[in-house]
């Protein structure tokens, strides 16, 4: 019911700025996680090496950030904690290019107005350090302190009890904090960070290169199972390692995303990723990654929400086209890319791009570095008009330039290499039970399902083909007949000229059967009259002139599936030799067309384990 209306009351009034403070807290103080990571980025921003984060009952109690940054001169202390002061940006133009991970000038405001808030801070060069208590009128009072600043929290929420109802056990609070400081500490592998929780010290991360603090920090098994990514184009470059499909998981956790040093969650960047992963991930399991992407911040929006996990991209489609060629070249690599290296070494071919900007020169670089406080703007070489026309400009190159993808060869042609370690997938010893083919190269045991690997080439061999328009038909002798309905005719009638371009001719033979005289060479080997029903089917649900990139790609995923080689067919060890050869010439080889492996590999010393040869 809506509250009475008094007409004596006065209807515009100035808030407190104590209320003004705890409403901006509101946005920004979500829980204590949102604390943490507000003052570690202040660390970052302040050029701290080193890091240590005390927590107490999940940092509602106590969140403590001990730095050895730049630190705080004695008369910006009090400033340091009103609304909207900042060193980090001074007028609209640094503002349109923010180069730090903080800049709105609210964050110890919002805290001081929840929490008992104090800050110990002794600026480089200073004879002595300051404290200043988060009370109002409170004045600065020497302290002790060799370097760097000290900001202390504690008890959240302490005189807004009905915000901290809204909070969660101490368990789960906490797990929020240790992710933030995980997210930080993943985008400068330069600086140390502690992370201690009610006296028990949980990791200490030393200063690393960026692969080894993000397997410190991920895990050496997501290091171990991903692939490098290393591409550059104009204004923008990505960098860092995208799960390899075939060891995906069920977790929806896994995506870290960084934009200039900012964990993001961002639907352009996450869209791109699941195009990138569409025919290669099996049913439920999702792409895990860690990618840094760097671009001019003339081209990206910080400012779009309070806690700064959002932004906006002045061309969205540009970037959503960057980052999906530039996993989709990576996942696309063939096996001998794969299996040469081991998987913490790999990277993608190189390719050249325009001459990128700040970052381009010192890929992967894997994080991004701020300035030093407020240094004015970044000194990005281009113009931000100049830089957005390069931006979109390299983003359609890098979607133009084709990816290395293998001819249309004759089926099981063999071609058996004479390099001096053999190729990538061995010779083929033998077929186990129709399904598997056996495989020895000069690390140890290979096993392919040939099914699943067929498939693979197949399909991308048929994507090439339509793409090119350039699918060779193979007539049959004898029509293969079939029954169909009427709605099925006239679909065929309909279509006619569509089947055509696919490489089908077919046919009403009567009032109730349609015949196949013709099917792409590529399939002949299936069975012509499985695969017109299929493909019927899709005609008289979507209509093929309609259907879009990802409805054809499933349409030709089908006819691939139908033409593959069966299991249980007896293969000579030419066929299984020429099979191995297509399936290092053909992208995306490790996983069919639905995201199952095709192949393992079982090295020498896995095999000696098995056998406790040497033991």
């Amino acid at each position: 019911m809506r509250p009475h209306y008094n007409p004596a009351m006065p209807t515009i009034a100035r808030l407190p700025d104590l209320l003004i403070s705890q409403i901006a807290a509101g946005e920004v103080v979500e829980r204590p996680a949102s604390v943490l990571k507000e003052l570690l980025e202040n660390s970052l921003d302040a050029g701290s090496k080193v890091i240590q984060v005390h927590l107490e009952e999940g940092g509602v109690k106590l969140i403590r950030i001990t730095d050895d940054g730049c630190g705080i001169a004695r008369d910006e202390l009090a400033l340091a904690l009103t609304r909207h002061a900042t060193s980090k940006i001074a007028s609209l133009d640094d503002l349109e290019r923010v180069g730090t991970l903080g800049f709105r000038g609210e964050a110890l405001a919002s805290v001081a107005s929840v929490a008992r808030l104090s800050i110990t801070s002794r600026e480089r060069g200073a004879s002595h350090a300051w404290k200043l208590r988060g009370e109002a009128l409170a004045e600065p009072e020497p302290a002790a302190l060799m370097a760097g600043t000290i900001v202390e929290m504690r008890d959240l929420y302490f005189n807004t009890p009905a915000r901290r109802k809204f909070l969660k056990s101490e368990s789960t609070e906490f797990a929020h904090c240790a992710d933030a400081v995980k997210r930080l500490a993943l985008t400068r592998p330069d600086v140390a960070i502690s992370l201690t929780h009610n006296g028990r010290n949980l990791f200490q991360l030393a200063p690393a290169d960026a692969p080894r603090r993000i397997a410190d920090i991920l895990g050496d098994d997501f290091l171990g199972a991903a692939r490098t990514i290393d591409a550059g184009a104009g204004p923008l470059s990505i960098s860092g390692f995208a799960i390899d499909p075939t060891r995906a998981t069920d977790a929806r956790d896994g995506q870290y995303v960084f934009v200039n040093g900012r964990f993001v969650r961002d639907k352009i960047i996450s869209h791109a990723l699941r195009e990138a992963y569409r025919d290669v991930l099996h049913g439920s399991r999702q792409p895990a990654v860690c990618l840094f992407v760097n671009i001019d911040p003339a081209l990206v929006d910080v400012n779009v929400h309070p806690a700064k996990t959002e932004v906006r991209f002045r061309d969205s489609r540009a970037m959503h086209q960057f980052v999906f060629h530039a996993l989709q070249r990576t996942l696309a690599a063939p096996v001998q890319a794969e299996s040469t290296t081991p998987l913490i070494a790999r990277s993608t071919t190189s390719h050249e791009y325009p001459a990128a900007a700040a970052h381009q020169d010192n890929r992967p670089n894997f994080a991004y570095a701020p300035p030093l406080r407020h240094q004015g703007t970044l000194g990005v070489a281009e113009p931000a008009a100049t830089a957005y026309l390069a931006f979109a400009r390299a983003a359609q190159d890098i979607g133009q330039s084709p990816a290395p993808r293998s001819e249309v060869a004759p089926q099981f042609q063999p071609a058996e290499g004479n390099d001096r370690d053999g190729p990538p997938l061995g010779y083929a010893l033998a077929q186990l039970h129709g399904i598997y083919i056996l495989a020895q190269n000069a690390r140890g045991l290979i096993v392919i399902d040939m099914n699943a690997a067929h498939e693979r080439i197949l399909y991308e061999k048929l994507k090439t083909a339509v793409d090119n328009r350039q699918i060779a038909t193979q007539s049959l002798l004898i029509p293969a007949v079939f029954s169909a309905d009427a709605l099925d005719i006239a679909a065929v009638e309909e279509h006619a000229e569509a089947l055509s371009e696919l490489g089908f001719a077919i046919a009403p033979l009567g009032p109730n059967q349609l015949g196949v005289r013709a099917v792409p060479a590529l399939l002949q080997s299936g069975d012509p009259a499985a695969l017109a029903k299929s493909l019927i089917a899709e005609l008289r649900e979507h209509g093929i002139t309609q259907l879009a990139t990802a409805r054809r790609n499933e349409l030709l995923a089908t006819m691939a599936c139908h033409g593959a080689v069966r299991a249980r067919r007896l293969l000579t060890v030419p066929e299984m030799n020429a099979l191995l050869r297509q399936m290092e010439e053909t992208e995306r080889a490790g996983q069919c067309n639905h995201g199952r492996p095709t192949w393992t590999e079982l090295s020498m010393d896995q095999l000696d384990k098995l056998f406790l040869r040497g033991q």
